[in-house]
């Protein structure tokens, strides 16, 4: 078993255990009424935009995601908070370097001995959610849910259709096929663009993410036979009939979205393992991008 194997399979207990630990850490996660920014990069940026869709929709405050390297000092935000699995990453400490005694700034991290722990005025440690492979799956999904839980969104069903999404064999014929697309629409955007990074990194795999309106407007021309749209939440109406009338396989999502990017993490391991992969050591990629002078 490869480390991402072994990773992903843990989620459903780190999640327990995050949203077990969410009411400890409410005093430094973003209060109600906060205007928040969210920031990460890679896999932590899309988790962003996430969360900043779930905050919004529970009227908890105007909240807005960036990648760390495009945030606008310009603005002015009640917090900002940084998503770093590492705690090394170059424009993460930048960033919460620049903001420290201007904005107050909290660290969800997976290593409490990393630079991080410096520069940001409060830090998160999810140590148990920490990871060996490159390859980023239960840190980001165990952040995600410590906030769904501070939000007072996360419920028992999300655990419990992760071990469904565990334990169900993928969708017939899906490993074989050339390309995927993943929709999601509301705070499912950033997962579906994150599954489609996972494709990417773990298996080389042509993928794609849009909001799944957008899907019309456009990417749909790709869709054919071999190809395969994968919908993370409730699929706007037609949408699955009109990728069946092309020949392209429709993938519903039937799981709390969470668990359907667990299934998609499962489909970047198995597609990787089809090709003759490493998921564990993608080409070109480090555990975290550290930038020299």
């Amino acid at each position: 078993m490869t480390h991402v194997e072994d990773e992903l399979t843990s989620q459903p207990e780190c999640w327990i255990r995050a949203a077990s630990e969410a009411a400890r850490h409410g005093g430094t996660l973003p209060a109600p009424g906060e205007r928040v920014a969210i920031v990460g990069c890679g896999t932590s940026y899309f988790m962003a935009q996430a969360v900043a869709a779930l905050r919004e929709g529970a009227g908890q405050g105007e909240t807005d995601a960036f990648a760390a390297s495009e945030f606008p000092y310009g603005r002015s935000y009640d917090r900002v908070v940084a998503l770093t699995r590492s705690g090394t990453t170059t424009e993460v400490l930048d960033l919460l370097g620049q903001l420290k005694g201007w904005t107050p700034t909290t660290a969800i991290t997976a290593d409490p001995g990393t630079p991080v722990i410096s520069v940001a005025d409060e830090v998160v440690v999810l140590d148990f959610a920490d990871e060996r492979s490159v390859v980023q799956t239960r840190f980001a999904t165990t952040a995600l849910t410590l906030l769904r839980a501070h939000l007072g969104l996360h419920t028992e069903a999300a655990v419990a259709d992760a071990r469904t999404a565990l334990a169900s064999p993928l969708p017939e014929d899906l490993v074989a096929c050339t390309q995927f697309t993943f929709l999601g629409r509301g705070w499912t955007v950033g997962l579906a663009n994150e599954a489609g990074l996972k494709m990417r990194e773990a298996s080389l795999a042509w993928t794609e993410a849009y909001p799944a309106m957008e899907y019309r407007h456009g990417p749909i021309s790709i869709t054919t036979h071999g190809t395969a749209t994968w919908m993370l939440g409730d699929a706007p109406e037609g949408l699955a009939e009109q990728v069946r009338a092309t020949g392209g396989l429709w993938v519903a999502g039937g799981l709390d979205p969470l668990a359907e990017l667990v299934r998609a993490q499962r489909l970047a391991v198995a597609v990787a393992a089809a090709r003759g992969l490493d998921p564990d050591q993608p080409r070109h990629l480090t555990r975290s991008v550290i930038l020299t002078p």
